[in-house]
C-alpha cells in the first residue's frame, strides 16, 4: 500500500512542477487548435462540394451546367440526380484532396480570365475534356462506379448493343465508363483532327 501510495505522490509532485502544468497547456491547445483547424478544414471542403459552389462563376454557369441540365444525369424517370461534385470529385478523402489540390489550377484559370469568355471556353474545351477524360480513366471511372457498378446491372433491362458492350466491358475488364460514354453529361468537343478519335 505504501509503495502505491509512493507511486502517486510522485505523480502528484510531477504534475505540480511548472514545466509539466505549461507542457500541459501547450498539449491541450494544440489538441484543441487542431481540432478546430480540423473541422474548420473539412466544413471548408464539403462547401466546396456542391452544386451551388461548382456553379458559382458564369463561366460553369453559362457554358457546361447549361449542357447537364439537358440531361439524364439532370432529370430523368427515377428522379435520382448526379451534381456536379458527384462526377468530378471522389468521395474518398484522399483521392478527394488529390482532386481538390489538381483543381487548385482550376481556380487559377478563372482567377486569370483563362475560359471568362464564351469563345474562350470553346477554344480551350477539348483541353479541358481530354484532360478530365484522361483522369477518369486513369481512375477506372471511380466516381461514375458510385451509382453505376457491373454487378448490379440487370442487362435484360438493357437493349442489345448496351448489353454487349457491358458484357463485353466486364469480361476483358480493358475498358472503362469514360471510353464510351464521352458527352453523357456535357456536349462534346469539337474532335476534328485527333488521333483515335471516332
Amino acid at each position: 500500500m505504501s509503495e502505491k501510495k509512493g507511486i502517486m505522490s510522485r505523480y502528484w509532485l510531477l504534475l505540480r512542477r511548472p514545466s509539466t502544468v505549461a507542457m500541459g497547456v501547450v498539449l491541450l491547445f494544440g489538441f484543441t487548435a487542431g481540432i478546430i483547424f480540423w473541422g474548420g478544414f473539412n466544413t471548408g471542403l464539403e462547401m466546396t462540394n456542391t452544386e451551388e459552389f461548382c456553379i458559382g462563376c458564369h463561366e460553369m454557369e453559362e457554358n457546361v451546367y447549361k449542357e447537364y441540365v439537358g440531361t439524364i444525369h439532370y432529370t430523368n424517370r427515377s428522379g435520382v440526380r448526379a451534381t456536379c461534385p458527384d462526377c468530378h470529385v471522389p468521395k474518398d478523402w484522399t483521392h478527394k484532396i488529390v482532386r481538390k489540390i489538381q483543381a487548385s489550377k482550376e481556380v487559377w484559370g478563372k482567377l486569370t480570365g483563362y475560359i471568362n469568355t464564351r469563345e474562350k471556353f470553346v477554344e480551350h474545351r477539348r483541353e479541358m475534356a481530354m484532360r478530365e477524360w484522361q483522369r477518369m480513366k486513369e481512375s477506372d471511372s471511380r466516381e461514375c462506379r458510385n451509382c453505376h457498378n457491373f454487378e448490379f446491372m440487370d442487362f435484360t433491362e438493357q437493349g442489345r448493343r448496351a448489353v454487349k458492350q457491358h458484357s463485353t466491358a466486364l469480361a476483358s475488364g480493358e475498358k472503362t465508363c469514360i471510353d464510351c460514354h464521352k458527352g453523357i453529361a456535357h456536349k462534346l468537343p469539337d474532335m476534328e483532327g485527333v488521333e483515335g478519335w471516332h
